[in-house]
């Protein structure tokens, strides 16, 4: 443990010392003027040059506080010149779009506004995405590792933000609007996230403050835009938890593009060093595409369509689990009969349109259909002994406090088809403003059977469910003469259309206020739905959401913007809100609102001559018409009445840059509060009151042997409520969690990149990238605990938590290319 210690200080350690240098910093994407990106452009100034890579991405440093001209010159395209002013430490950023008919030359002096920075909007580099190790690597990884995202939990690539659930992100592909599977109880079921690593082009994260154009949820908005590709290329990643295969096509004319991929992944590696010994054939498998046609340079259209397939078969077989003191070391044993088999299959197609009227104004139309079908069966029968270890410390046990059976059945099965069909239009005028508006349509066809219950039976015993008044089991002193009723059962089914109409207007401003500069945004979202079905039938409900945004960049020599964001927000019901814990639907349940304000400040600043920046954001946000849910592992029940008010309050910061020269790593760290109040009863803790959050990110390479990587991915969470039975009334009795550690590191030789000169191997010459890697999984082997086990004690009637301890030390071989 002190090594571990010593490990944290010194990588602490590694990244202090400040120093400051004058220059100001320039970066963009290059377009052609069919809105392409465009590659290998040459950009000189003042004898510093640099190329844009294959996604159009550029950046240099130039001199502050005196014009510089910057020189854009490409084999096809005519050249480009801009002459500019900016301050110390700014970063500007300018996307020119290039042609082949004309030069072009221009003069600025004082930059425009980042609009991402302005919104609050975190923007992840793709590339850092695909190198950071995790088990579960790809987006949610690396959003894990920001401010204000909380998870515990390395299988599952859900998160929280800022007090919220599961139930409270958006997440947009290319503007449309993605859904996960329902029935997911358990982060090993999760299989594949629906974003593909391999065909991400921008990843923008907004966790509060989000303007009207985003939809209707409470926490935050991931908005993801696959790349256009503008010339072939392959790539492939192998491990030994799956694979993945891309490509990108272009049509000899330029019209035609598509990227396809198509991944496989199997977590046994990682479930099978677990407590728990199982026969686990696990098989997640999906294909995407996203093709586009350019019909003209006023109107293009575009495809994403995914295929997935997630098949989870699990047998357990023994489980072996310490825990205790270590005065009174303990032991659970259980041996398992039964097995579970879950299958969760989803199609999804989306067909977008954009056409330009006229230069400022740009009409959309988006169609999308969803439709998943998902099984969850299982029988499963665990025989337990509990007991006290022996003075050696062994497994053995040799005293037993308890012994007893559990079987739990399950036959669940959803169908649900999403239907989605919207406008959207984006007008700008010379005067730097602009108005945008949408119209969305939303059909939801849920067919959903419930049939789970569960029997408990403790020295012989059945155990009868604590919620229901039955006569005294005093067994085996008087013979009990009550019905033998399940621990837990849950029967419904429904049948349920819900239909929606939603939209929204927004205005963008920007102006001067004094000598600083000045964006201001306001709009309106709606929403109206009604629930029906063969049982059921709700009111027709309506809500209006008024959003607001205001920034300031001062006109001071440190590049500094204050933001002020926020407005109220609802979440109207989706099926899983409308379920009660009983499993049956309340078509009237209202949406969930909230008061959200956001206070910010992002400061731009060099650093060994090199870009930082340091983003701090206050927030608060006070919640009415709360639905009260439970967590277990990521399976959210709620009561589905409405009878709860609730608070959010927190702090966030966090520090990134380049901490080593051509590598962006970060360091953040969260404080939250989130408390809610049932009936009146008065203030707890919610279930993802997740108090402290620290987390780095940082990538290295070894200074002697530049091609050798390091990238290190560290997450420190304090412990969630919810360490109490399921039954159990949160206000009598609450314990938290331990806390959550974990380490992930990887090493990779990286053969060929797009820093590599020209290789001397000849076979190397056709690749753009290869490398391969080592990732070890939490590193330092900590016991992290997603949900505890209750077991009875038969002398003292006592129930001990007995910890569901996640991954340990997990070791992987990964291989990286790309033609």
């Amino acid at each position: 443990m002190n090594q571990n210690k010593l490990l944290f200080v010194f990588l602490f350690l590694c990244i202090t010392c400040v120093s400051f240098a004058q220059n100001a910093h320039i970066k963009g994407v290059i377009l052609d003027d069919l809105n392409r990106p465009v590659a290998d452009v040459n950009i000189t100034s003042l004898g510093n040059s640099t190329r844009s890579d294959a996604s159009g991405f550029y950046e240099i440093d130039v001199p502050s506080k005196k014009k510089t001209s910057l020189i854009f010159t490409h084999v096809s395209l005519k050249m480009m010149s801009l002459t500019i002013s900016l301050k110390p430490d700014e970063v500007f950023v300018f996307n020119p779009v290039m042609n082949n008919s004309e030069e072009q030359m221009g003069e600025v002096f004082v930059s425009s506004g980042n609009k991402k920075r302005i919104q609050g909007i975190t923007t992840v580099d793709a590339a850092t995405i695909k190198k950071i190790p995790g088990a579960n690597a790809g987006i949610e990884n690396i959003l894990k590792t920001l401010p204000g995202v909380n998870s515990n939990n390395e299988l599952s690539t859900q998160y929280a933000v800022r007090g919220g659930n599961y139930d409270e992100n958006l997440v947009y592909v290319n503007e449309v609007e993605i859904y996960r599977p329902f029935l997911i109880r358990s982060g090993q079921q999760e299989g594949l996230s629906f974003t593909n690593t391999d065909l991400v082009q921008n990843v923008d994260f907004s966790a509060g403050g989000f303007q009207a154009k985003f939809g209707d949820k409470l926490s935050s908005v991931l908005d993801i835009t696959y790349r256009k590709p503008t010339h072939f290329g392959a790539s492939l990643e192998a491990s030994l938890l799956g694979g993945s295969i891309s490509v990108d096509a272009v049509s000899k004319n330029k019209k035609w593009s598509a990227v396809t991929g198509v991944r496989y992944r199997n977590n046994s590696l990682l479930v099978n060093s677990q407590d728990t010994q199982t026969n686990y054939t696990p098989t997640f498998a999906d294909i995407q595409t996203n093709i586009n046609y350019d019909i003209s340079d006023k109107w293009q259209v575009s495809f994403l369509g995914n295929i997935s397939q997630n098949k989870y078969l699990y047998q357990p077989l023994t489980r072996e689990t310490k825990f205790g003191t270590i005065d009174q070391p303990m032991s659970l044993a259980v041996y398992y009969e039964g097995k579970e088999r879950d299958q969760y299959d989803t199609y999804f197609g989306a067909f977008k349109t954009t056409y330009k009227a006229s230069s400022s104004l740009t009409l959309k139309f988006i169609g999308s259909l969803f439709h998943t079908m998902e099984e969850e069966h299982f029988d499963i029968l665990a025989q337990y002994r509990l007991g006290n270890v022996g003075e050696d410390q062994t497994t053995e046990v040799d005293f037993t406090r308890g012994i007893g059976s559990q079987l739990n059945h399950a036959r669940n099965d959803l169908d649900a088809l999403i239907a989605n069909a919207e406008i959207k239009g984006f007008k700008e005028w010379k005067n730097d403003s602009q108005l945008e508006f949408g119209l969305k349509y939303t059909r939801e066809s849920i067919r959903d059977r419930i049939v789970e219950w569960e029997m408990i039976d403790s020295a012989g015993f059945s155990i009868n469910p604590p919620i229901v008044v039955l006569p005294t089991n005093n067994q085996p002193y008087q013979p009990y003469t009550g019905p033998l009723l399940p621990y837990q059962d849950v029967r419904a089914t429904n049948y349920n259309t819900i239909n929606r109409f939603s939209g929204y207007a927004q205005y963008n401003k920007k102006s001067e206020l004094g000598s600083s500069q000045i964006w201001y945004n306001a709009g309106v979202r709606f929403q109206s739905w009604d629930v029906s079905g063969a049982a059921v039938e709700g009111k027709n409900q309506i809500v209006f959401s008024p959003r607001g945004q205001f920034a300031i960049k001062p006109d001071w020599n440190m590049d500094m913007v204050f933001r002020l964001s926020g407005g109220l927000y609802h979440q109207p019901p989706f099926y899983r809100e409308l379920r009660d814990l009983d499993g049956v639907v309340n078509p009237n349940v209202k949406a969930q609102e909230s008061v959200h304000i956001v206070l910010s400040n992002d400061y731009n600043f060099r650093m060994w001559n090199r870009p930082f920046k340091w983003v701090t954001e206050l927030y608060y946000k006070s919640l009415s018409d709360v639905n009260v849910y439970s967590i277990d592992n990521v399976r959210i029940r709620y009561v589905a009445n409405n009878n709860a008010t609730a608070y959010a309050q927190g702090l966030d910061f966090r520090l990134n840059g380049e901490f080593v020269p051509g590598t962006e790593s970060w360091i953040s760290f969260g404080y939250l509060k989130t408390e809610e109040n049932y009936e009146n009863k008065g203030y707890i803790a919610r279930p993802t009151d997740q108090r402290l959050k620290f987390a780095m990110l940082f990538q290295d390479y070894m200074p002697n042997i530049p091609s050798v990587k390091l990238y290190l991915n560290l997450v420190y969470n304090t412990g969630l409520p919810g360490g109490a039975p399921a039954y159990s009334d949160p206000y009598l009795y609450q314990s938290r969690l331990n806390d959550y550690r974990r380490a992930d590191v990887g090493f990779a030789k990286v053969f060929v990149d797009s820093s590599t000169k020209a290789p001397k191997a000849k076979w190397l010459k056709n690749f753009k990238e290869l490398s391969v890697g080592l990732e070890i999984f939490n590193l330092f082997n900590n016991q992290n605990a997603i949900t505890n086990t209750w077991v009875r004690d038969v002398y003292s009637k006592n129930q001990y938590a007995i910890p569901n301890y996640m991954t340990s030390r997990v070791f992987n071989v990964k291989l990286n290319a790309r033609l």
